[in-house]
């Protein structure tokens, strides 16, 4: 039952990914996947008995909360490259712009609308 369960929340998570794909989507793809594994595993361990099922419910535990860690991890790693995209995309309209300065009438304002559209500013 965990098991199709688990599969049921899975594929709900991938299709709403695939039909507005997000970061937020993905994210709860990984996470979906993460609580399935980890309520299989304590299933699982279920059929074992004393410390043995202890400890088995403890590394199960521990993988889900890894997973779910690592995703968390991604999504920090991912808003750090947008966030270092935009400044490079700064920096380069600031060497655009700089670059049109040099000019002048007709052929500045076209140098700046270029640069404009090519750094969407």
């Amino acid at each position: 039952m965990a098991e199709a369960s688990g599969k049921e929340k899975v594929a709900k998570a991938e299709l709403e990914a695939n039909y507005k794909p997000s970061d937020k989507a993905r994210r709860k793809v990984r996470d979906e996947k993460a609580e399935a594994d980890y309520k299989i595993a304590k299933e699982k361990c279920n059929d074992k008995g004393g410390n043995i099922k202890d400890v088995c419910v403890k590394e199960a535990k521990a993988a889900m909360k890894s997973a779910k860690a690592d995703a968390k991890a991604n999504k920090k790693v991912g808003e750090a490259r947008k966030d270092a995209t935009e400044e490079k995309r700064d920096a380069e309209y600031s060497v655009a712009k700089e670059k049109c300065d040099a000019m002048a009438g007709a052929a500045k304002d076209s140098c700046m609308a270029d640069a404009k559209a090519r750094y969407k500013k």
